[in-house]
């Protein structure tokens, strides 16, 4: 026993399951204040606009973070 509450509906998440309301909104407020905004998951693809319209993309909510996070260091 973990002493964890199991989500409603008795179901568990997986390992590598994903919260992407919980991710978007993490990724949302790490990185509006840089710009970033139109954050989404798509099919897996996840997604966010710059400021100047491009479009960064990742496979998982931590490699769109490490784009995000080149792509501003590039512009700083």
């Amino acid at each position: 026993m973990t002493g964890r509450a199991a989500p409603a509906g008795g179901q568990q998440r997986g390992v590598f399951e994903v919260d992407e309301d919980r991710a978007l909104e993490a990724l949302r407020v790490a990185w509006a204040g840089g710009g970033y905004h139109g954050f989404s998951a798509d099919g897996g693809t996840w997604s966010a606009i710059t400021s100047a319209g491009d479009v960064l993309t990742g496979d998982t909510p931590d490699a769109l973070n490490r784009e995000i996070r080149a792509h501003w260091q590039a512009m700083q």
